[in-house]
């Protein structure tokens, strides 16, 4: 008895649902399915069927969603979404039926062409097709050219925008380098006249000697007859001695002033000349023995100061731009890579090697504790720029096809405008526009790319139906 009737109470509950449904349907009212992630409205009475690809497959217990035909967890099979159906993320929008009716039109200051193409005309017109010109009033913006997109999918793409400021663009450039002897600090020590070496200091090359340390002596029969004739000068006018012809013979010969003094002092002919250290640093070369005769003009000996060296570093000639005289950079040398030389851009070699297409610079650097030996090869950095500060944007706001660079101006609500930039030098993340955009501007940074797509897409609808439009022959009376 009890089953009896538990079994007619299903069938009554089945009935009255039936029922509730074909009279819901036949009034047209809406069955909404809840979820957390997705709201969709059952299609209203007398909506024409979905139709077009299939874009994916959607769980319909669910929030999932699937590229190929599956099934879920309880066997039903996923259900295909076509291109025209319509799945909103979105709170449906209010209807503005009544605030248009009620709004006034204002005086039309043009009409637009309908496909959106960049064409107007100031009277009514039609396009190829025979569509009407589409009028904009005042007060309208006209944004034919604008993509307009959803907030909902603004959100899922992870549209992001930021404004175009005033920022300074810093690279660093990083090349190899080689250490070289500074030039204006390379002294050669050489006799002006045949002569004997009598005696050579103990240094050899490499060692390290101080100014007007004694390095050689030499004998000469020009030097005997100079300083016999600077003395006899002496003798016979002492006022003339300092500026006479005699002194000046023994500067022209190459004596060193230590030495004229000390025959000034004295008053007697030496038997042999001393020649010294004429600056700190390292001995490069060493060209004399004892007891050998040179002849005028042999190099003795040739010294350098090691102290401030050159570090010569070529640079490719696509960052010559951002290059200027006085900008700091910086040399490691490779076996002590915690040490670091700063120095300052001093020359920027007129020249670009025809075989690497490269410019040589020239950096200064002090060297005090000897580190850096000339030749050695060394790692820069070089931060280039200037003082100026350009209307800069991301370097990911720039989509650049090869022929333009464009970006994307972020109009709100979801609307973005296409701008085509002439940019400038890059660098620490960032792009100057040189023209294009003004300061304040905010452009997309990120999911750009998506939005060129839709753009790309609008116009390629708007180019098949223009060509549709044309190929369709002409009705004849």
């Amino acid at each position: 008895m009890n089953r009896s009737a538990t079994t007619g109470l299903l069938l009554t509950v089945f009935v009255a649902a039936g029922a509730g449904g074909y009279w819901a349907g036949q009034r047209g009212l809406a069955l909404s399915v809840h979820s957390p992630f997705i709201s969709m409205t059952a299609r209203e009475k007398g909506a024409p069927p979905p139709k077009g690809s299939i874009l994916y497959y959607r769980d319909p217990d669910g929030p999932f969603y699937a590229a190929e035909p599956k099934s879920n967890a309880k066997g039903r099979a996923f259900l295909p979404v076509l291109a025209s159906e319509e799945i909103s993320f979105d709170p449906e929008p209010a209807k503005q039926a009544e605030a248009n009716t009620t709004k006034q039109p204002s005086k039309i200051r043009f009409y637009r062409n309908p496909m959106g193409l960049p064409d107007t005309s100031p009277t009514p017109k039609k396009d190829s097709m025979g569509m009407d010109y589409i009028p904009v009033y005042e007060g309208d913006e006209d944004e034919s050219g604008v993509i307009k997109l959803s907030p909902g999918k603004v959100q899922r793409t992870g549209v992001r925008s930021v404004a175009a400021t005033r920022s300074k663009i810093m690279q660093i450039l990083r090349a190899p380098g080689v250490v070289a002897l500074d030039e204006r600090l390379i002294t050669v020590l050489a006799a002006r006249v045949d002569a004997f070496v009598e005696n050579v200091a103990a240094v050899t090359t490499g060692d390290a000697v101080k100014r007007n340390q004694p390095l050689v002596t030499l004998f000469s029969t020009e030097f005997a007859n100079a300083a016999a004739l600077f003395i006899a000068e002496l003798a016979t006018d002492s006022r003339g001695a300092t500026t006479g012809g005699a002194r000046k013979r023994l500067e022209n010969l190459g004596v060193p002033p230590e030495e004229i003094a000390e025959i000034e002092r004295i008053r007697k002919i030496p038997p042999n000349m001393v020649w010294r250290a004429p600056r700190d640093g390292i001995v490069l070369e060493r060209n004399v023995v004892n007891g050998m005769k040179m002849a005028s003009g042999t190099t003795l000996f040739r010294i350098a100061d090691v102290t401030r060296l050159w570090v010569l570093a070529d640079i490719p000639e696509v960052g010559l731009a951002s290059l200027r005289l006085g900008a700091e950079a910086t040399a490691r040398v490779r076996h002590r890579p915690d040490l670091k030389f700063p120095g300052k851009i001093s020359l920027i070699y007129p020249q670009v090697n025809l075989e690497t297409r490269t410019a040589r610079i020239r950096i200064e650097v002090a060297n005090p504790d000897l580190v850096l030996f000339p030749n050695m090869f060394v790692d820069v950095e070089i931060t280039a720029g200037d003082d100026a500060d350009p209307i800069a944007v991301p370097d990911s706001a720039v989509i650049d096809s090869g022929t333009r660079k464009i970006v994307f101006l972020d109009l709100g609500e979801g609307r973005f405008e296409p701008r085509e930039v002439r940019t400038g030098p890059r660098g620490n993340g960032l792009v100057a526009i040189l023209d294009g955009l003004a300061e304040g501007d905010r452009v997309v940074t990120a999911a750009n790319f998506l939005i060129d797509a839709e753009s790309n897409l609008k116009a390629a609808l708007q180019s098949l139906s223009i060509g549709n439009g044309a190929d369709k022959p002409e009705k004849r009376p």
